[in-house]
């Protein structure tokens, strides 16, 4: 091989694998689906794409912070690896398999790939089938709980780990870390936002 054949064989490799590159790029940004921005430690990607798309349709970014911003996607795949037993962790992706299913049928894509509005439409029906926590008294259920299902226990753990988190407890909720007087009797007009004490 002389010189001359040399260098074109380099020339052509070289701008092979720069079309490569930047096929590669552009084939990826074409893509739709949702990205994440954190690894799971118990769910797959699918499964951590849905319940991120949950937490951004049940607590979306307003004025104060979203459900995303406070991780509370994460904060629940922190749960289900260390809380969660064997039992439930395989009951949690059956019941995260029948969700999706049950989206599809309604409206031909899994949850974490429909637009916000539809999103929303899907969990209103989700909300109106789903049993109810019983009332409690004192803090302990009143009768024996039935399932609640899969959409309902989700909402639970993540206005948990939304109200819980430090950010909100502090900027988003009243906080007062040294209680004062104890005011028995007070207008509610001067009572304002709910305490997280």
């Amino acid at each position: 091989m002389n010189r001359r054949e040399a260098i074109r064989n380099t020339a052509l490799l070289g701008g092979a694998s720069l079309l490569t590159t930047s096929m590669f790029s552009i084939l990826q940004s074409c893509k739709s689906e949702p990205r994440l921005s954190w690894q799971p430690t118990f769910l797959s990607t699918d499964q951590a794409q849905l319940i991120s798309a949950l937490v951004d349709t049940v607590l979306p970014k307003t004025a104060t912070p979203g459900g995303l911003d406070m991780k509370v996607d994460i904060f629940m795949d922190t749960v289900f690896s260390k809380l969660y037993n064997e039992e439930g962790r395989k009951a949690l992706v059956a019941d995260m398999a029948q969700f999706d299913e049950r989206c599809k049928g309604k409206f031909g894509k899994p949850f974490a790939e429909m637009d916000a509005a539809k999103r929303t439409e899907f969990l209103k029906t989700e909300e109106a089938n789903s049993p109810k926590y019983n009332g409690k008294i004192w803090g302990t259920a009143v009768g024996e709980q039935k399932p609640v299902g899969f959409y309902r226990s989700m909402k639970s753990l993540m206005l948990w780990g939304y109200f819980t988190s430090e950010e909100v407890g502090l900027k988003v909720l009243n906080y007062d870390p040294v209680p004062g007087d104890y005011l028995g009797c007070i207008p509610m007009k001067d009572v304002g936002r709910v305490w997280s004490l």
